[in-house]
Order: C-alpha cells, then structure tokens, then sequence
C-alpha cells in the first residue's frame, strides 16, 4: 500500500515538473511586445527573439533602464522611415551602452512597419537608435545597401497610425541635423507586455 502511494505521488510530482517545464518554455517562446506611449499616440511592438536575440535583448535593456522615455523621433522620412532612440527635444545624445553584433542576415526584412536598428557605416554599430519601416525598403535588407543590411527584430502590430501619424509631419534643420520633425514627437514612456 506504502509503495502504491508512493508510487502516485512520485507520478504527480513528475507530472507537475513536466507542467512547469513546459509552462516555462511556452512562456520563453512567447512573443515579447513592447508599448510606447508617445505624443502622438501609443503603438505596439511585436519582437523576434527567436530570429534576432542579441538584438532584441540589447533593445529590452534599453526599455527596462528608461533610456527612451523623453526622447524623440529626430529624423522622419516621409517614403522611408521614422527614427528614434538617440536625442532628446534639445537634440542632446544619451550615453549608450556598447554597440551590438549585426543580426541583419536573419531573414526578417525591412517591410513596412518592421522596426531595425539603426547604425553607422561600421556593421557592427547599433546601440540604441531605432527605425520604424513606413514602406517596404527593399534597400536595406542583407546584403544591400553595404554589404550587410540593417537588422530588423519586430513589427508593429497595433498603432500603425501613429506611425503615418509621425511619417507625415512637417520636418526641417535642427542642431545640424536634417528631417527632424517641426514639432517634437516625445517617447512619453515605454513598458514590456506579456
């Protein structure tokens, strides 16, 4: 009787391990989304770790130090993209951690509504600018333009319009810089979903 009891208990505690195991594996393989808060509107990020980890890492410690929230879309691009994550309104830089390796050979491409990383002409130079797609640049995916690409770790997958929103307003010079919008667009926040 001992060893029936026993028995059932050891089966009940491998089944709640195995239960555990794989809620914890579904939870790692879900998809992390991101929600930015911003002063035209709010939109979402779906991102791929699976296809950019290093990427999509080094952009969620960016979220969870609160290195976004009071910066801007500097560079707007009516027909190309939206770029955000490095200046202030005051068009000051935030320090940034060191730059991260290249994931752009990962198969995502710069469609529309993709979000890439931006970078200089050194491959290897993402820190913490980002840039959302507002159409599909078929230039920019590996190997094109350079030889390397521009590495693409998610989508939007709500708020789009925030996006158009953001694409269409009126830009000029600022602090030596082109295309920065007229109107500053502020990160107001920037939380993980689940």
């Amino acid at each position: 009787m001992q060893a029936k009891l026993a028995q059932q208990t050891r089966r009940v505690f491998i089944s709640l391990a195995l239960a555990g195991t794989w809620g914890l594996s579904t939870y790692a393989q879900a998809a992390t989304s991101v929600q930015f808060q911003t002063s035209a509107g709010d939109f979402v990020i779906e991102l791929n770790a699976e296809k950019a980890p290093k990427t999509v890492e080094n952009f969620l410690q960016y979220v969870n130090d609160k290195h976004y929230e009071g910066m801007i879309f500097h560079r707007v691009i009516d027909g190309f993209m939206v770029q955000g994550g490095g200046f202030t309104a005051a068009m000051a830089q935030k320090p940034t951690r060191g730059p991260i390796p290249l994931e752009a050979s990962n198969g995502l491409r710069n469609d529309r509504g993709t979000i890439a990383m931006a970078r200089s002409g050194n491959p290897n130079s993402a820190t913490s600018q980002f840039f959302i797609n507002v159409v599909d640049n078929a230039g920019l995916n590996a190997p094109q333009p350079d030889g390397f690409g521009y590495a693409v770790f998610g989508k939007v997958s709500s708020g789009m319009e925030t996006i158009d929103k953001i694409r269409t307003l009126p830009t000029g010079n600022k602090a030596g810089m082109q295309n920065v919008p007229l109107t500053p667009i502020t990160i107001n926040a920037v939380r993980i979903l689940k």
